[in-house]
């Protein structure tokens, strides 16, 4: 694996990897206790929007993934509070919305954009040292949130009538959650493109949920973990000359099943003294 660090393209690939790691890590734990996968996937696609605006604007096209995301999150909330409609209906909806319009905007910018199946499929090799900034400066945003509101967020998973009822702001909470995970979308897209990225925002997460239902210490493993998927990946696309994105994803897949199939008892023992104990004292009970 050293080895092929020496080349500045792996540096790149291999930090945006740890970078995107921390990010879902982080907000995958959210999105796995509260069952919300499918938002991240809508939310994903609805970025492309944003990767047409920015080709046609002639701007960084994460910088209008990033708007478009965030918009569709807090577009999404208002829409399903206010209206009363299901979010699967109106995640489907901005979905749709989303791919269209980037579909549009890509026609409407003169040429042709070269690097635009790097956006769908991910890229990871081919990330300038501008995007790993952009991620490192998300990445930054989303653990200050997340260290600030933990306690929070942690009611709000636990039960959000209940958070409502003891004055907790659960509309701003909901809010803030879909932002935060329309951000990490954003970290995600130049590793394994939009198509993939639901993945590796849940895979992680719902591995280390198996050995612990404490938050703080499934965000740890989470985050281990996708480091280490993203690693192995790496060196497997390298070696056997394959498309990074989708291979860090079948790696991720792949140790899901293991981790699925195996009993957890042969992993507690060896866990337990890598993990120790992290602060906190609430625990999430298994559903």
């Amino acid at each position: 694996m050293l080895e092929i660090l020496h080349y500045e393209f792996m540096q790149n690939a291999w930090v945006a990897g740890i970078l995107a790691s921390i990010a879902c890590g982080m907000i995958g734990t959210y999105v796995v206790v509260k069952r919300i996968s499918f938002i991240s996937g809508g939310i994903s696609h609805a970025a492309f929007g944003g990767i047409g605006l920015g080709y046609f604007l002639g701007i960084n096209p994460m910088i209008g993934a990033m708007v478009f995301g965030v918009a569709s999150a807090v577009g999404l909330g208002i829409i399903s509070k206010r209206t009363h409609q299901h979010e699967e209906t109106v995640i489907g909806v901005l979905w749709s919305m989303g791919m269209a319009l980037g579909i549009i905007f890509i026609y409407l910018t003169p040429g042709y954009a070269p690097d635009l199946m790097s956006y769908l499929f991910g890229d990871i090799l081919m990330v300038p040292r501008m995007d790993l900034m952009m991620m490192a400066i998300l990445d930054g945003m989303i653990m200050v949130i997340v260290f600030l509101f933990y306690k929070e967020f942690l009611a709000f998973c636990f039960d959000e009538e209940f958070c409502a009822a003891m004055g907790v702001p659960v509309y701003p909470l909901y809010l803030l959650l879909l932002c935060l995970i329309s951000l990490t979308v954003v970290t995600l897209i130049r590793v394994v493109g939009i198509i993939l990225v639901m993945a590796l925002l849940i895979i992680p997460p719902s591995i280390s949920r198996r050995f612990t239902h404490h938050l703080g210490k499934m965000m740890c493993i989470s985050i281990a973990l996708g480091m280490a998927f993203t690693t192995l990946g790496l060196w497997l696309s390298y070696q056997f000359s394959l498309p990074s994105g989708a291979v860090i994803i079948l790696v991720a897949g792949i140790n899901f099943l293991l981790f699925a199939f195996i009993p957890k008892t042969i992993f507690l023992v060896k866990l337990k003294c890598l993990i120790g104990h992290f602060t906190g004292e609430a625990y999430l009970d298994e559903k």
